[in-house]
């Protein structure tokens, strides 16, 4: 196998510990309403420094382990191109998914992996709903659909490749991203010390060292093989670290509402919270990236169609219930 080389994507210095609407944060906004502090964004689930250098790529082909192709690193980086390690794991790609529409349309299945099992810094699209993924693009097409934070590259790419695809485009991609089975890539971990947070671009990676530090009032999630997933490979798995007693907080108010906090999950994306008809299947997500979405939700990013419903089922929920929730539903098979 050739020696893959250091990340493509890494950062020189870490971000730093954010710890959303903890005392300190409270003490420091003491002028500020509780609401206004609770609405705070969450910038751990919102990674991004454009101060980060980048090194050239090469054109040297990389293997991974369980695939026969070979990509270079100059082929992950281009975005006009899916690398597809496994093809014999997924129906043949459309163009505007393996190779998209040049100058302005990346090709859907580099960010969001051949396979549409994404990372923590996008979505997985794998089984959705074709209308919902469909709807999803409209949304963003128009700007009815927003993305808080900073300007990341994540953000005005798809924003760019949106704006300029066709509904038939859109069509193919959907179709093609909800035939494909979901699968289990997310392990969610309890824990109050973590592996110290180190290179990161738009996720976290693990500094070197084997340090540790806390983790706060947050979710962490590495990937278990920064090479893997950045060379874009649909196998690539996750760990996600949530605070201790997370999983059984989000279960209650997951599966109950939590005595008025919210409603259950399961009224609407089904009992165990895959989906029904045009609602998406939200069991075994990026636990990050639902973080994101429920405080889209609540604060008003995803407004549109079920949003207005969402967002009565999330305004109660404090920064704690939103990581509690994320962590217990992405913990679940999807």
């Amino acid at each position: 196998m050739t020696s893959i080389r250091k990340p493509m994507f890494a950062m020189l210095a870490s971000i730093a510990v954010s710890c959303w609407a903890s005392q300190g944060l409270q003490a420091q906004n003491g002028g500020q309403s509780a609401a206004s502090v609770a609405d705070r964004l969450p910038e751990w689930a919102f990674i991004w420094d454009p101060n980060v250098k980048v090194p050239p790529p090469d054109d040297k082909p990389n293997s991974l382990p369980g695939s026969s192709a070979s990509y270079s690193w100059k082929q992950a980086r281009d975005l006009f191109v899916a690398p597809d390690w496994h093809p014999g794991d997924h129906a043949p790609m459309p163009d505007i998914v393996a190779n998209g529409r040049k100058p302005d349309v990346r090709a859907c299945g580099s960010c969001h992996r051949a396979e549409g099992t994404g990372g923590p810094e996008n979505a997985s699209l794998a089984g959705l709903p074709v209308s919902y993924i469909v709807q999803q693009i409209a949304d963003f097409k128009s700007g009815a659909r927003k993305m808080s934070g900073p300007d990341r590259p994540s953000v005005s790419l798809m924003m760019g490749s949106v704006k300029a695809m066709t509904d038939a485009e859109a069509l193919a991609a959907a179709q093609y991203f909800s035939a494909l089975k979901p699968k289990r890539n997310v392990k969610v971990v309890e824990a109050e010390t973590i592996p110290k947070t180190g290179e990161a671009r738009l996720f976290f990676t693990k500094a070197p060292g084997g340090r540790t530090e806390p983790l706060g009032r947050r979710i962490v999630e590495f990937p278990d093989n920064e090479d893997q997933f950045e060379l874009r490979d649909s196998r690539s798995t996750f760990t996600a670290y949530a605070p201790t007693g997370s999983l059984a907080k989000g279960e209650a108010l997951a599966k109950t509402g939590g005595s008025g906090a919210t409603v259950p999950c399961g009224i609407c994306h089904g009992p165990t919270l895959q989906g029904v008809g045009p609602i998406p299947r939200i069991a075994g997500r990026s636990s990050t990236y639902l973080v994101r979405q429920l405080y889209e939700f609540k604060t008003g990013g995803r407004a549109t169609g079920a949003g207005a419903l969402m967002k009565q089922a999330v305004e109660k929920l404090s920064p704690d219930d939103i990581i509690a929730v994320a962590a217990y539903v992405g913990s679940l098979e999807p």
